[in-house]
């Protein structure tokens, strides 16, 4: 896998990197409830073989994000980018609406990682 660190600037290739591999695992962990006929081994199979790409996204990304960011700044990067992922899938994918208790639950986590990120 080529080092994404020479090819993007290191504050910005983990990003990418995992809202790349949150896309993955979404598909990994929800994906197979548009399809609840199909047999639990099956969905169990797929999803293993999914997430098989999130951790070739997730790991890199956080050893890339390691030299400028810290352990629970990548965590916490990393829980945004899940809800906004997750956000997305949920309505495009799933077609299930997000009421405004859902937006006020992600506002609250967002606020929360903004102090994550502030130096005190």
């Amino acid at each position: 896998m080529p080092n994404l660190s020479t090819l993007l600037p290191p504050h910005l290739s983990p990003i990418l990197m995992l809202v790349a591999s949150n896309v993955f695992m979404t598909f990994a962990w929800y994906g197979h409830l548009k399809y609840k006929s199909s047999p639990l081994l099956i969905a169990i199979l797929a999803s293993w073989g999914i997430a098989f790409f999130e951790y070739c996204l997730a790991v890199p990304a956080n050893r890339i994000g390691s030299q400028v960011y810290s352990t629970a700044q990548l965590k916490t990067m990393q829980e945004v980018i899940t809800l906004l992922v997750f956000a997305g899938f949920s309505v495009l994918y799933l077609k299930e609406p997000l009421g405004w208790n859902h937006l006020v639950g992600f506002t609250l986590i967002a606020a929360g990682a903004y102090f994550i990120f502030q130096k005190f």
